[in-house]
């Protein structure tokens, strides 16, 4: 049998979260992974801009852990429902350091602020970090609420690192010139 895509079980604004609470839509905690997903969807736009393998698979490996992040964020902490799935570990924040530090060490130093912009794929990156940056805002006013995993927070961190650093080796692969703040705004 096909399942329902609609149920109009919240229709009056409710939703439910893993474990069964009905929660209001407008709730912190769906707007924090209800962000999750948003910035899944944005890494979804920039892989059709992504030439490289080692960046396609980045970048999927993120979206992949971020449903994961979704999920931690959707579970009612009162419900007794674990997700170990749903868990950010050690080496995942230490995968996606490491590749910060390997597109870095390609990049030149930067000594002045960067405007987004550039090559196409380089500009949806800056949305992509832009994105992260409001889930983490998110995610970090939920925290003030509950516990939330410290790797998580570290690792929606990393993300918008890893964001900044590959739309600048996307401007240098593309042959663009890197578009800096003219701090005199003249």
């Amino acid at each position: 049998m096909k399942s329902l895509v609609y149920t109009r079980s919240g229709d009056a604004g409710k939703t439910s979260l893993i474990g069964g609470t009905r929660v209001a839509k407008t709730d912190i905690r769906l707007e924090a992974y209800g962000t999750v997903d948003e910035l899944s969807a944005q890494l979804g736009l920039l892989t059709t801009y992504l030439t490289q393998p080692q960046d396609q698979q980045m970048v999927m490996s993120i979206q992949h852990r971020l449903f994961a992040v979704g999920a931690y964020l959707a579970t009612d902490p009162l419900s007794g429902v674990s997700l170990p799935q749903a868990k950010i570990s050690t080496e995942m924040i230490a995968e996606i350091e490491q590749e910060i530090d390997r597109i870095d060490a390609q990049l030149p130093p930067l000594k002045r602020f960067v405007l987004p912009g550039g090559c196409r794929a380089a500009a949806v990156a800056h949305v992509c970090r832009t994105v992260c940056r409001r889930c983490e805002r998110r995610i970090l006013s939920l925290a003030e609420m509950q516990k939330i995993e410290v790797n998580l927070t570290a690792y929606i961190n990393r993300i918008s690192d890893y964001l900044f650093v590959l739309s600048r080796k996307l401007n240098i692969d593309a042959k663009k010139e890197e578009i800096f703040w003219d701090n005199g705004c003249k």
